[in-house]
């Protein structure tokens, strides 16, 4: 599994278009997409890479082309961010064992949840040492 970040709040014809580009550069690379979940600021990914390329090369790869064919096809964004990367530095990366159909589940529903978050209101909170209180027999 893997986490990307983005740097930029994408839109939903980047969001499209980004997808097909993620898909395309996997396929190249021999890489299986067995889940993937994109919100306006991450990618979740749940992939099958091949023993013969590791994780780092991997990910530098797909993010370092994937940027590039973006701000390609939408050189507005290249334009509106100037030298802004268009991936945050990093990303978060675990192997999967026994528990792959848990993560696949968490890719899947993590907008949902996400927007459930987004909903909740925060329960004010009730300063212990205000005068309000109520006295204690």
């Amino acid at each position: 599994m893997s986490d990307l970040m983005l740097t930029i709040q994408i839109s939903n014809q980047v969001r499209r278009d980004l997808i097909e580009i993620m898909k395309r550069l996997c396929k190249y690379k021999g890489v299986e997409i067995l889940e993937g979940h994109m919100t306006p600021d991450h990618v979740h990914m749940l992939v099958a890479i091949p023993p013969k390329i590791s994780v780092s090369s991997f990910k530098g790869y797909l993010k370092g082309k994937s940027a590039l064919m973006i701000f390609e096809k939408h050189a507005n964004l290249k334009y509106k961010y100037g030298n802004r990367k268009f991936w945050a530095e990093g990303y978060y990366v675990s192997t999967v064992g026994l528990n792959e159909a848990t993560v696949a589940k968490y890719i899947r529903e993590q907008e949902a949840h996400d927007q459930a978050v987004d909903k909740l209101s925060v329960k004010e909170y009730e300063d212990p040492f205000s005068s309000n209180k109520s006295k204690e027999k």
